[in-house]
């Protein structure tokens, strides 16, 4: 009997995943398909580095495919996989250190060349086209890199990847109310840190 056809760009995560506990590793291609462009934005954002952020990916792939097996569906899949990629990310950045110099040379699809999140940190008003763009992308990443790892997290699961406060709730085990907390006060340091140039 022939195996079945699966056409893997039209199927459902839920799916996928059951196939790739299966042992279908063409289904679990799909989802590394499917998820690399999100995941790559979420670990640069909190890494801004094109190196570390490639190597963090392998990582993240290959440790969620050997939990495969273990994955309930009591969540959805993307937030399990943004679970593994933060938790990861942040350890990381633990054992790299505070001492790590950020190069404003290493940017390329970060936080400050996202149009909607230079939107919405320069909404107060200043007239953008009389600003230095390029100035302002630099002094954005200077902003999120000085904000903590937590504020850093939150600003981009929910300003850049556009999760909703819930879903960054359960993919950071933590409350809703501590997810707005975090944001409001990221958001507080993003703009007064900003202010100064937008003016």
């Amino acid at each position: 009997m022939s195996e079945p056809i699966h056409h893997y760009p039209d199927i459902e995560d839920a799916e996928l995943v059951a196939l790739a506990q299966e042992a279908d590793t063409r289904a679990f291609d799909e989802l590394v398909k499917r998820y690399t462009p999100k995941l790559y934005g979420l670990v640069y954002n909190m890494t801004s580095n094109r190196e570390d952020t490639l190597d963090l990916l392998q990582d993240i792939f290959a440790k969620a495919y050997r939990s495969l097996r273990r994955f309930m569906g009591k969540s959805s899949f993307y937030t399990w996989i943004y679970s593994i990629s933060v938790n990861m990310t942040l350890n990381f950045l633990k054992k790299r250190g505070r001492h790590y110099k950020v190069s404003l040379d290493d940017v390329d699809t970060g936080i400050q060349n996202d149009p909607e999140f230079v939107k919405i940190t320069t909404a107060s008003g200043g007239p953008l086209r009389e600003i230095n763009i390029h100035e302002l992308q630099k002094r954005l990443n200077e902003a999120m890199m000085r904000l903590s790892e937590d504020h850093r997290t939150v600003v981009t699961l929910y300003d850049i990847q556009g999760l909703q406060h819930s879903e960054i709730s359960q993919i950071l085990g933590v409350s809703e109310g501590t997810v707005r907390s975090r944001l409001f006060y990221a958001h507080r340091q993003l703009q007064n840190y900003l202010d100064d140039f937008v003016k």
